[in-house]
């Protein structure tokens, strides 16, 4: 997966197609992303004495990665990414758009 934690999307399919949103956790097997204030839920909950109150709570579920794209931080457009390998045998990503390497 090309996209990591910390990174900045955009969501290009799904009913939240043009949000924004920064990765808060990668799910890797899953090919997933949690991505901030994307893809709400709705959960009901059990009251549990003392610790929480019953009720319905809205929190993020998971995105899959496929329905996301890379905002670049150099040219700020939604971006393909490409790996290349430095001099120094370093492998790092890159846009596929401004040719800047990312990390």
């Amino acid at each position: 997966m090309k996209i990591r934690k910390g990174d900045s999307v955009l969501v290009i399919t799904g009913k939240n197609r043009g949000k924004k949103g920064k990765v808060r956790l990668t799910y890797i097997k899953n090919n997933r992303l949690l991505v901030e204030g994307v893809n709400f839920i709705k959960k009901h909950t059990r009251a549990i004495r003392g610790v929480r109150q019953a009720g319905i709570i809205e929190r993020e579920a998971p995105v899959h990665v496929s329905n996301v794209m890379l905002l670049c931080s150099k040219c700020n457009h939604p971006a393909r990414i490409g790996v290349r390998f430095l001099d120094e045998g370093k492998k790092v990503r890159f846009c596929r758009v401004c040719q800047e390497i990312i990390d």
